[in-house]
């Protein structure tokens, strides 16, 4: 009995450290993209707003990849989608960072977004997984382990520019750092998805019960809109972080990748804490405070005149954002009822903003400046501030 219990524990680690190994790969290629989108735009020669476009793109190609592995989960397993996005996005990235046309760029980002779809929904339908079979809040840390993938992917790109290493060496190296990580993981993972089938059957992986009544479809939507939300806010740091320190406070590329690095590391931190902090005080007042957090720290990222204080900022911002996204999708795996498909619904809402917000942020940025534009992820930030309720158990949202 302790021996086969100490077995189940064993597996169950690796089956999170395989997972942790996928976080780290999507972050690690998300973060390389986000810090030399200012290089990209220099070498196509375009504006805020054809950029913006190019993200908006990107965002279609992921919503496209995100319909299809919601079913792909139910079908082949979390695992092996997980894989797949991540090798994707590993090859994927090569194309958009090294064409010089807009239109060449523009249809590489399509195929890294299609990439980014299937990579997001299967590595956060496999985290859910895992946490279940833990049967505490872990989640958090899986998400933490994607911001240490942006913490190199930003701090590797800082380091190239500050010694000169070109874009293509630099695509080149964290390309194959993301298709080692998911090499290593491919055992594990892939072992997990065929007990996982042979146990359970096709129709059964990830569905916990019946489907949802209509009360909890309606959470469900709620839940998406406050993923969509809370994303949009992430994903304008992540990808407009670097360029607002280079052209609203005339800061070199490496200004502008370490600013991204003062966000993503909030982010780390938060995310490697914010379960225990939940667990004391629920996900409603972390949802609450740290939206208010981040509303603070945009704020002085909007008003700040020098370098040093939007730093404090995007540091503010990240430590804010980062325990509230864990929160929506922990909520979304506890609804009665809900499926793998119902998760990827949650998460594909959350990470279209990740892709698509951006782009309304470039065409703002256009219009008022890139500085004034992150008033609307402000916006954003203050409904989730109202909303935080809709992460209340069932039982207690009733009362």
């Amino acid at each position: 009995m302790s021996t086969s219990t100490t077995t189940a524990d064993r597996r169950l680690l690796h089956a999170r450290v395989a997972v942790f190994g996928v976080f780290v790969a999507f972050g690690l290629v998300l973060g390389t993209w986000a810090t030399h989108l200012p290089s990209v735009k220099a070498t196509i020669d375009a504006s805020t707003s054809s950029m913006g476009i190019i993200l908006l793109i990107l965002g279609v190609g992921a919503l496209a990849g995100m319909q299809a592995s919601g079913y792909a989960v139910d079908r082949w397993g979390s695992g092996c989608v997980a894989l797949a996005g991540a090798a994707a996005m590993a090859l994927a990235l090569l194309p958009p960072l090294l064409m010089t046309t807009w239109s060449s760029v523009a249809g590489a980002a399509l195929i890294l977004g299609i990439a980014v779809g299937i990579g997001e929904v299967g590595m956060n339908a496999a985290a859910v997984e895992v946490e279940r079979d833990y049967e505490r809040p872990i989640m958090a840390s899986f998400h933490g382990m994607f911001s240490v993938g942006n913490v190199l992917g930003a701090l590797f790109g800082a380091a190239a520019f500050a010694v000169g290493i070109g874009t293509t060496a630099t695509a080149l190296t964290v390309s194959a750092l993301a298709l080692i990580m998911a090499a290593a993981a491919a055992p594990t993972l892939l072992r997990r998805t065929t007990t996982a089938s042979a146990t359970t059957g096709p129709k059964d992986a990830g569905d916990p019960g019946s489907p949802p009544a209509p009360r909890q479809r309606v959470r469900l939507v709620l839940l998406g809109t406050l993923a969509f939300l809370l994303l949009l806010t992430e994903g304008s740091a992540m990808d407009w972080s670097s360029l607002h320190a280079q052209e609203h406070l005339a800061g070199s590329p490496s200004s502008g990748a370490l600013a991204l690095a003062c966000f993503v590391s909030a982010m780390t931190v938060g995310r490697f804490t914010v379960d225990r902090v939940a667990a004391r005080t629920g996900p409603v007042r972390v949802l609450r405070l740290g939206s208010v957090l981040a509303i603070t720290g945009l704020a002085i990222v909007v008003l700040s005149p020098m370098l040093a204080v939007t730093c404090v900022g995007w540091v503010i911002l990240g430590l804010g954002l980062s325990g509230c996204v864990p929160q929506v999708f922990t909520a979304t795996g506890n609804t009665p009822g809900a499926s793998a498909k119902e998760l990827s619904r949650v998460v594909g809402a959350g990470y279209l903003a990740v892709l698509a917000g951006p782009a309304i942020v470039g065409w703002l940025a256009d219009i008022v400046g890139l500085n004034t534009a992150f008033v609307l992820p402000i916006i954003a930030m203050v409904v989730c501030v109202c909303a935080a309720n809709v992460l209340a158990p069932p039982a207690d949202a009733t009362t």
